[in-house]
């Protein structure tokens, strides 16, 4: 749509653009290949101007038998389509299409030298900052929990948010490789999946996972094969090598390597958020633990200030003295007041229920009983 209005504003006029969505049902009938390359021919009239023809989820386009040559195993899809549309020298061709049939290495063998591919990767943390419609103070919260789909920009509350996200990588992504490569051992590709999702930024190569699946698990999963799954993940834009670079020796290191995400957002989904819950909770025990002087905690645990250093004489109250000052921790003085508690907490609804409960409990007695 956006470059549509582009080219509206440079001058080209609606009948040179052409769009087909082909995930729609009003146009099934272009899924045929032989069908598609038809109507698109029958709407280039025009020999002296451009055309400008987009075809969304190419992959709908079916394989078929070609008609002329019954004979043989030829068969015509939507690649045959897409290479004699390039041939047409007022045509400009924009595809795009589903990761299991148009992956980046697919592209480059079938296209090679004939048209570039455009990778559209999620928003960066500029360009999610300046979409961002909430106070922009939580944009960067956002961001490195919920990443850089352009449509999370959408929803509202985390639930909302969270389900996208692993929609989005079980539906898409996962559902993508495994009908692609037709894979039968579901669960390992799973394993493996969880395993980089949780060693992101740390060294780890094939045989170092192949030997955790050999010690933890009941079946093995060969170094073969687990190269060959991240591969999958790399195609399908899942994933992403770094490779080490040896500058003395001026060459890669093969292994280990290290694997990000290319979506943080996905990344985290996958882990069900656990690590941004670990990860908080560890700010919040680094929060606490800040000094304070003697009159600060003074205020803080509203003790007298001259009880309070008499404490800090006897050594009653964790302190530390580096110099002719003590220094006190409010996570320290929060234990310290914990354990010097005189009433205990007040228990919940629930608590005293089970207290009461547990109370009341007796073995039976047989002169309770009746016939």
């Amino acid at each position: 749509e956006i470059y549509h209005q582009y080219l509206n504003q440079i001058g080209v006029d609606d009948a040179h653009i052409i769009e087909l969505s082909l995930d729609d049902d009003m146009n099934i009938r272009y899924r045929n290949p032989l069908e598609l390359g038809q109507y698109i021919r029958s709407l280039i009239v025009d020999k002296s101007n451009m055309y400008y023809v987009f075809l969304d989820e190419i992959q709908k386009v079916a394989t078929i038998p070609n008609p002329y040559l019954p004979d043989c195993d030829e068969t015509v899809g939507f690649v045959d389509v897409l290479l004699g549309l390039m041939k047409i020298k007022n045509v400009d061709l924009y595809v795009t299409g589903s990761n299991s049939k148009m992956l980046s290495s697919d592209i480059l063998t079938e296209f090679r030298g004939r048209g570039d591919e455009i990778k559209v990767n999620p928003l960066s943390y500029s360009e999610f900052y300046h979409a961002y419609g909430n106070d922009k103070r939580h944009a960067w919260r956002d961001y490195f929990t919920y990443g850089g789909m352009p449509l999370i920009l959408s929803y509202a509350n985390h639930e909302d948010k969270s389900k996208y996200l692993k929609d989005l990588f079980d539906k898409i992504y996962i559902d993508d490789i495994t009908s692609r490569h037709k894979v039968k051992d579901k669960g390992a590709l799973d394993d493996i999946l969880n395993i980089l999702s949780s060693s992101v930024g740390s060294l780890t190569n094939a045989k170092k996972i192949s030997d955790t699946f050999r010690s933890v698990s009941n079946y093995p999963v060969s170094a073969e094969t687990v190269n060959k799954y991240i591969d999958w993940f790399i195609d399908a834009f899942v994933l992403y090598r770094a490779q080490r670079y040896d500058v003395k020796g001026r060459k890669y290191i093969g292994s280990p390597m290290k694997y990000y995400f290319s979506d943080i957002g996905l990344r985290n989904a996958r882990l069900n958020f656990r690590q941004q819950e670990e990860n908080r909770k560890q700010q919040v025990r680094e929060n606490r633990h800040k000094p304070m002087t003697v009159e600060e905690a003074a205020e803080y645990t509203r003790i007298p200030l001259g009880t309070l250093y008499m404490k800090l004489g006897d050594g009653t109250i964790p302190a530390t003295k580096p110099g002719k000052r003590y220094v006190l921790y409010q996570d320290e003085l929060d234990k310290w007041l914990e354990a010097n508690r005189k009433n205990p907490i007040p228990l919940t609804d629930e608590e005293q229920n089970s207290v009461i409960l547990a109370s009341h409990k007796r073995k039976p007695n047989k002169s309770d009983w009746h016939d």
